[in-house]
């Protein structure tokens, strides 16, 4: 049996811990809110984000941060871009107090406003090495809605670290939980940030009523995108063609179940962002990810033209009809 902290107990922390939790592992989930966890531990519900779903008794929620990470093998953070540095600022404060040291890894989708920096670089700043011996990163196709019904799920463990990936393999996987393991981590992390992007535009596209055939094409033309920034950043090709690439572009592309894909249908809807945001009541990544990709696409020397149109949607308030117009009014060129 392993012992693992989870923090953040929206709704893809309170999927994971729950799973490993379910798989007999020794599982504390930390929340911010006492409330919350009185919830859980007496109801076994999170209704705020996971209305539907009946948690497991052996699942335990704490808002006290010393009590979740006391003597646990894996610290798994999963808490909301924004929250990142907070959150990780405490765990070193009482891994310092507990002269402890753990696996840390997180299962945060997005990159740093300001810095565009990955979670884990953001995670290698705030925890001193000496009370980590690994980072790790979850990342894949997984809704926590999904997820937490037992849907079938496949996810990828990415980190330098192939013992602790293999052991964050082993505490999640069971018979319809599946984990692989890569040792690309700064790919893992791209990718997961990137595909919010086309999220968004594939929701705007059926927002405006477009159908499969634009949806296909926004999310094949962006695979290219993704690939060529990618590799300019040091990302190995190989990912972006597994789970935590096109596997992850895929669910979070095509899926209401994705809070960015709404967003953007919303958009298409005629909301305006504020409005979509208002609505939303929960953190939409993809939002502050497209100005730090439009920039990466500068800094690189990357064409991103989808990337570049989304960006002028969201931040110059172009007109979705006239960025989709532009679009498809480029020079014709080959896929060669």
């Amino acid at each position: 049996m392993t012992k693992i902290a989870v923090l953040g107990a929206g709704s893809w922390g309170t999927a994971l811990a729950n799973t490993a939790a379910e798989n007999g592992h020794d599982v504390r989930l930390w929340t911010h809110n006492p409330d919350q966890a009185v919830e859980i531990n007496a109801q076994h519900t999170n209704h705020k984000y996971l209305p539907e779903a009946i948690l497991t008794p052996a699942l335990v929620a704490t808002s006290d941060m010393a009590a979740a990470v006391s003597a646990v093998d894996i610290v798994l953070s999963v808490v909301p871009t924004k929250a990142v540095r907070e959150v990780a600022q405490q765990l070193a404060d009482v891994l310092t107090a507990q002269q402890h040291t753990v696996i840390l890894a997180h299962a945060t989708k997005g990159l740093e406003q300001g810095t565009y920096k990955r979670i884990s670089e953001m995670l290698a700043e705030e925890v001193p090495a000496h009370l980590r011996s690994a980072l790790v990163v979850v990342s894949g196709p997984s809704h926590a809605e999904d997820v937490i019904r037992h849907d079938l799920t496949a996810v990828s463990i990415g980190s330098a670290d192939e013992q602790a990936a293999q052991l964050l393999q082993t505490v999640l996987s069971n018979q319809t939980f599946r984990a692989y393991t890569n040792h690309d981590l700064l790919g893992s992390e791209l990718f997961a940030a990137l595909k919010n992007i086309v999220a968004i535009g594939s929701g705007a596209l059926i927002g405006l009523g477009y159908g499969a055939n634009a949806q296909a094409a926004l999310l094949t033309r962006s695979l290219v995108e993704m690939r060529a920034l990618g590799l300019a950043m040091g990302a190995k090709e190989a990912t972006l063609y597994e789970l935590a690439g096109i596997g992850d572009l895929i669910v979070t592309g095509m899926s209401p179940n994705s809070r960015n894909y709404r967003a953007g249908m919303g958009l298409g809807q005629g909301k305006t962002l504020d409005q979509v945001t208002a609505d939303m009541g929960m953190v939409i990544e993809g939002v502050n990810t497209t100005k730090a990709v439009y920039d990466f696409a500068q800094t690189y020397q990357v064409d991103m033209p989808i990337t570049t149109a989304i960006y002028q949607v969201l931040y110059e308030s172009k007109p979705l009809a006239q960025a989709i117009a532009d679009l498809m009014a480029r020079p014709l060129k080959s896929e060669d």
